[in-house]
């Protein structure tokens, strides 16, 4: 059994809320991109992506909306998954080649990313491990446009880039007001060219991050707002989009619910769920939204003896149980874990080939990672380390 001791904060924390991004949601706006780009004073734009996006076509319809309103675009869309300095580098040449003064991430969060990362060192200079941490940029940066392509990270929401060192895999998060996206294009036919796969993992993370914000001991009256909301739509709607990949309806509110959530981790931040999946990727290249549905319901389970009331009421959200009942959080693992079997994500550590020799490793990493320290109950490599062995056979403990 895991043992901690600690209580969520009775008074919930204030905040100053400045919303910087603007949001364009329906079906078809990628095709305002032109218009929305030339309102910002664009001219020279840098289209960031992955090769993905052009066998899908998304990449061709992004170009012929910038072109149609006059504007002249350089790609880059050699983006890899869990996006390096040397991605960033890379990108950052071509910028300066083409002499930009726009943005447009077009992809899931290894895209906007990078695209991110691109932005600092472009206006800033200096190397990505220079912006590890908040508030590290001195001058402005250049205006971005996000538009994700799968309902996942909510990164368009959020002023953080995510970009692994080359070297260790381990993740920076690179945040700054500055980096904030100007405009998020969400349209939600452009998910419906993921693979079931993609949705499946892209879709447990947007979960785990209206879960985790929801708890976080940095949580407000108004990140709760966008955590709640994000987690009617995403857990309303996570079993069909991966049962009926058509349904535009279930993609819309997928991709809302997703940008709401990573409203959310920009108010709020996330938890110690996060803290060991990224080194999980970093060891053992797991995708990430496999170790999240791995290490979330346990997580759920450690949480509970301080935050078993706010858990309660989410389950009561989605009718899952009473709000009274005592075992709430317990049917609420339940409930997450079933949804990601039920997409055909993993289970346990052990299928994920994890050596569980290396749990003592990941767990001093994972209690080094910048999202522990948001847990509502205290984490350390102790704790940390005893979930990894919860999860590597899923003993319920």
């Amino acid at each position: 059994m895991v043992h901690a001791s600690a209580t969520v904060p009775e008074t919930l924390t204030g905040f100053d809320f400045a919303p910087r991004t603007r949001v364009v949601f329906g079906e078809g706006v990628v095709d305002q991109l032109g218009t929305l780009a030339l309102e910002l004073g664009g001219r020279r734009v840098l289209l960031v992506t992955d090769k993905g996006l052009a066998e899908a076509g998304h990449e061709q319809h992004a170009v012929i909306a910038l072109r149609d309103a006059g504007l002249e675009i350089t790609l880059f869309d050699d983006v890899h998954a869990n996006p390096t300095t040397d991605d960033v580098e890379r990108c950052l040449q071509v910028a300066r080649e083409a002499d930009i003064n726009l943005i447009v991430g077009l992809g899931g969060g290894s895209s906007m990313d990078c695209a991110k990362g691109c932005n600092f060192l472009l206006t800033n200079g200096g190397r990505m491990e220079d912006y590890w941490g908040v508030g590290k940029a001195t001058r402005p940066l250049l205006p971005m446009i996000a538009v994700p392509t799968t309902a996942g990270t909510g990164s368009e929401a959020q002023s953080f880039a995510v970009i692994a060192h080359a070297r260790t895999h381990m993740k920076m998060a690179c945040g700054d007001p500055k980096a904030a996206c100007a405009v998020a294009v969400l349209d939600p036919l452009l998910t419906l060219t993921q693979p079931q796969a993609v949705t499946a993992t892209t879709g447990i993370d947007a979960i785990s991050h209206a879960l985790e914000t929801s708890v976080t001991t940095r949580r407000t009256a108004l990140s709760q707002l966008y955590s709640r909301q994000s987690w009617g739509l995403l857990a309303g709607h996570y079993e069909t989009v991966n049962k009926e990949p058509e349904d535009r309806a279930a993609r819309g509110a997928m991709l809302l619910g997703a940008h709401w959530a990573g409203a959310a981790i920009e108010n709020s931040m996330l938890g110690a769920a996060h803290s060991l999946a990224n080194p999980l990727s970093a060891h053992f290249d797991t995708v990430h939204g496999v170790a999240i549905a791995v290490m979330l319901p346990h997580v759920i389970r450690f949480n509970s003896p301080v935050a078993g009331a706010i858990y309660a009421d989410l389950a009561g959200d989605i009718d899952l149980c009473d709000r009274e009942d005592p075992q709430a959080p317990q049917r609420l693992a339940q409930f997450v874990a079933g949804l990601a079997a039920d997409a055909g994500l993993p289970r346990t550590l052990a299928e994920c080939d994890v050596d569980p020799g290396l749990f003592p490793t990941l767990a001093k990493e994972a209690a080094q990672q910048w999202t522990a320290r948001f847990n509502p109950r205290p984490v350390d490599a102790s704790c940390l380390e005893e979930l990894y062995r919860c999860a590597y056979e899923n003993n319920g403990c």
